[in-house]
């Protein structure tokens, strides 16, 4: 974990300055309609936003509220908004703000304070017609102990679970989102992260509860290319009588310059929402495509993964470096009678099928192929050649992680067991779904899943019915785009992948599906991409077997391959 004090100023202050052709878009977006009188700007950083309004003379006669809890910062943006606020010079804004904490010209406000604190104690109970800015992406571990205080007040107080991965954002679109006026519109700048990880599911819920309409706009390219923070717009409306349903979209531009050079947003329709949905990555859809998937997960011929199978993290060792160990470490120390046959990374993987082959080509290959496994009997029972390994990890530092540390005995790794069979839980192309041969009986870290079968005797046939364009597509629906074009899922979200239900072998005899694993085993052995055999399997298992129409079948490749593409060009 990175502490505070080795953190960067950007780390601890959250700040990315937005571009001013994105502020200059949110502006123009909120203001569209007349009657807005009170504009907040919640953290308003060098000014961009204020910069912008000002541009448009939208000062006069408006009360416009922006905060900014670094003076300097403060400073900083009544520079460069001077011709908007009109201050006659440095002195005036120096003994504005030193005097009150504030600067006030012309219905403009810049409260030089903590958002968190304006809030509480002022913003409460009035209501702005239009708010936009670009909050702060803070960490919980670097905020001070009294703004978690008060980000947890605004997080129950909306019937939303506060806990320690939770961002400030979060709490900021939450705080906005409550005093936005009835009929009032929202612009803000945040992690793109909104669209699907598992802290931000309650926000979620939380915006469609929220407002009858939510646009969110993304980029292809990085607006912030030397931070790798992907963003997104959050464009929201509340409408006072409700006489709308809450609908969603989500649009996608190249870059900024696409999107204000298009001005074509009100051209993309929305969607119907459905309150409890998890994430929105559906919404890159089409109606169409999003109703094809409404159909699959109602029909009785597909399961959920979790009907069939019982999915956990893999192993957390709390120290891999020292837990993980080649051959060689392992006769230096005669640890082979307390270690296990391991899969450590997904390079030690080939095919479907993890072989006792494929173990023993990886011990040959350097690879760190075994995890200790220390005997629960006294330590002073162990072996000599035990305890100077672990006196090596002491004098090494190699118990001193929060893992180890909480243990009884750092060095005996909790929760070990051979699960069936294996899911990777990052993936480039594809996500990799491995038996467990049982010659091997391997384990593996928490870099993958473990994966125990409600029924051993149907381990091939849960296997078979994973690799196919409709389970594939359900893999990129419920995962997330975790950086670098890479693909995450969490043991709960691969529990919702829809599969179809080959556990009937009336449908399809046993010959028949050890015939497909292994040509599946073989095509991935001697290629990186499954899609040159998927075509076959498809119409194998989807349309002969399962009686879905061809067409559904292509439906669905395209659905796996537009939402594979989409996070592949985000690296």
């Amino acid at each position: 974990m990175l502490l505070r004090k080795d953190a960067t100023e950007e780390r601890l202050t959250g700040r990315y300055f937005t571009p001013k052709d994105l502020a200059s878009y949110i502006i123009d977006w909120v203001i569209q309609d007349n009657n807005i009188n009170k504009i907040l700007e919640p953290s308003c950083g060098n000014g961009v936003f204020l910069e912008c309004l000002g541009e448009r003379r939208l000062e006069d006669g408006r009360n416009i509220t922006a905060i900014e809890i670094d003076e300097d910062v403060s400073f900083e943006a009544s520079m460069q908004i001077d011709n908007s606020l009109r201050f006659n010079n440095c002195y005036d804004y120096q003994r504005a703000l030193r005097n009150d904490g504030d600067i006030v010209n012309n219905g403009i406000v810049i409260i030089n304070d903590d958002f968190y604190k304006v809030y509480e104690q002022e913003l409460q109970g009035q209501r702005f017609q239009a708010i936009v800015g670009n909050p702060p992406y803070i960490r919980y571990q670097y905020l001070s102990e009294q703004q978690r205080e008060e980000q947890s007040k605004i997080l129950i107080r909306n019937n939303m679970r506060p806990n320690k991965l939770i961002n400030a954002w979060v709490s900021f679109v939450v705080a906005c989102a409550e005093i936005l006026d009835g009929n009032g519109k929202m612009g803000l700048v945040i992690p793109a992260e909104l669209l699907q990880v598992a802290y931000a599911e309650d926000l979620r819920r939380f915006i469609m509860r929220t407002f009858q309409r939510i646009t969110i706009v993304t980029f292809r390219e990085l607006v912030f290319p030397n931070v790798q923070q992907e963003v997104v717009l959050l464009l929201v409306e509340k409408e006072i009588l409700h006489t709308r349903e809450h609908q969603l979209r989500i649009v996608e531009y190249q870059d900024i310059n696409e999107l204000t050079e298009s001005n074509d947003l009100d051209e993309y329709p929305f969607n119907d929402v459905e309150i409890n949905e998890s994430k929105w990555t559906k919404y890159f859809l089409s109606a169409n495509d999003i109703r094809l998937i409404n159909n699959i997960r109602e029909n009785d011929k597909f399961v959920r993964f979790s009907d069939v199978a019982r999915v956990e993290v893999g192993i957390t060792t709390g120290n891999n470096d020292y837990f993980c160990v080649n051959r060689r470490v392992v006769e230096e120390y005669d640890l082979e009678r307390v270690c296990r046959p391991l899969i450590a990374r997904s390079v030690n993987i080939n095919g479907v099928k993890f072989t006792y082959e494929d173990w023993k080509s990886n011990i040959e290959n350097g690879a760190k192929t075994y995890l200790i496994d220390f005997p629960d009997v006294p330590y002073d029972e162990y072996q000599l050649s035990y305890k100077q390994y672990i006196e090596y990890g002491i004098h090494n530092d190699k118990n001193s992680g929060y893992k180890c540390r909480i243990r009884d005995r750092w060095y005996k790794v909790p929760s070990i067991w051979v699960p069936d069979a294996f899911f990777l839980r990052r993936n480039h192309l594809y996500p990799k779904f491995v038996l467990n041969s049982q010659e091997v009986n391997a384990v593996s870290t928490d870099t993958m899943h473990r994966v125990r079968f409600n029924n051993h005797d149907d381990r091939e046939r849960i296997l078979l019915s994973y690799y196919n364009s409709i389970a594939l597509a359900f893999t990129e629906i419920e995962g997330r785009s975790y950086g670098g074009g890479v693909l995450e899922i969490l043991p709960r979200e691969v529990g919702r992948i829809i599969m179809p239900d080959l556990r009937n072998r009336e449908l399809i005899d046993d010959a028949t599906v050890s015939n497909l694993l292994n040509r599946i085993d073989g095509y991935i052995r001697s290629n990186d991409n499954i899609l040159g055999i998927v075509d076959e399997i498809d119409e194998i298992i989807l349309v002969e077997i399962m009686g879905v129409d061809e067409n559904v079948v292509r439906e669905f490749r395209n659905i796996w391959l537009t939402l594979q593409r989409r996070r592949l060009n985000r690296r």
